[in-house]
């Protein structure tokens, strides 16, 4: 798996566990525990659940059709963990459960 090539051990451990384990979250869920500025890793879905209103970047495993354009409209930057990892070797920022 990519992320462990990348010593990324802890989101690797979860992705690479059974799917049932990977979490989702809504953006609702997303935008209670962030802190202006900050980088979201969310290893499971974004769902599309709630509004952000907080000037946030997020990296997750994959997100919603309704999230994304929630987040296109917000204009809060999202990535998928893969190519993240594929282009900068490395995610930096606080892991959400």
């Amino acid at each position: 798996m990519l992320a462990k090539k990348n010593n990324q051990v802890e989101i690797a451990g979860i992705l690479s566990g059974p799917t049932r384990k990977i979490p989702s979250k809504n953006l609702e869920e997303v935008n209670k525990e962030a802190k202006e500025g900050e980088t979201i890793i969310v290893p499971g879905k974004i769902l599309g659940k709630g509004e952000i209103d907080k000037k946030i970047k997020i990296i997750a495993l994959n997100f919603s059709k309704s999230a994304e354009a929630k987040l296109k409209k917000s204009k809060t930057e999202f990535k998928v963990i893969k190519n993240v990892l594929e282009k900068e070797k490395k995610i930096e920022g606080r892991l959400i459960r």
